[in-house]
């Protein structure tokens, strides 16, 4: 099935995607970026590409990359709304894009209506980090559980994203994380995840019990190494 369209100017990239700014296209231009699928040059984010680099999944990292302000090091993210115009994927098939990176992608679990990352979330996220295995993307994609009005989801997502790349800063205190991290934050209105899917996966309060409610008050986090 052909996920996308088309390419225009554009990563979360949520999934992934996350995965985004500046650094991670290397000495790319902003023209490549711009995101024709069919351009030639390659940006190598390392030696060697991982097998969950389809496609689908290095063009929207290209989109992300270049409609959602990421390049040149401004640290701006997508909300939803820029999610579903750059995108431009069903909120399944987005989703489905990150099944493949089960492995790679560690997910941060939030209490709810809080965006603070707890000690277990801290380590999870000091662990992802630290597992960067030569790669350049760091995606950090935020959702939020519907309870609640979907302008505060959309905000407590932004500021669940945010808590990942604050921690960061503040773990590390290297000035060019900036340059490393994208954030995707999606609220509740695109791309809920399904407990059936993603509760199996390596989350940061694994010993609880997980159901949709849980598992979307949450941020996939991850380093992803993919030539784009």
């Amino acid at each position: 099935m052909e996920l996308i369209r088309h390419v225009a100017p554009l990563a979360l990239g949520i999934l992934v995607p996350s995965i985004m700014v500046g650094n991670w296209l290397g000495t790319a231009s902003a023209e490549l970026a711009a995101m024709d699928p069919n351009a030639k040059t390659e940006v190598i984010a390392s030696v060697a590409e991982e097998g969950y680099c389809t496609r689908e999944l290095k063009q929207i990292v290209r989109r992300i990359a270049g409609s959602c302000g990421l390049l040149g090091g401004q640290g701006r993210g997508c909300e939803p709304t820029d999610a579903k115009k750059v995108v431009e994927l069903t909120p399944d098939d987005f989703n489905k894009l990150f099944l493949p990176l089960k492995d790679r992608v560690r997910i941060v679990q939030y209490d709810m209506a809080k965006f603070d990352l707890d000690e277990s979330a801290q380590k999870t996220v000091e662990g992802v980090w630290g597992d960067r295995r030569g790669a350049s993307f760091f995606f950090v994609v935020s959702r939020a559980s519907p309870e609640g009005a979907v302008d505060k989801n959309r905000e407590l997502s932004e500021k669940r994203a945010k808590a990942v790349l604050d921690h960061l800063e503040a773990r590390f205190q290297d000035p060019d994380i900036k340059k490393q991290v994208g954030l995707l934050w999606l609220g509740e209105e695109f791309a809920q995840l399904k407990a059936e899917d993603f509760c199996t996966w390596n989350r940061s309060r694994s010993s609880e019990k997980c159901e949709e409610k849980e598992i979307n008050r949450s941020a996939l986090i991850a380093w992803i190494d993919c030539q784009i």
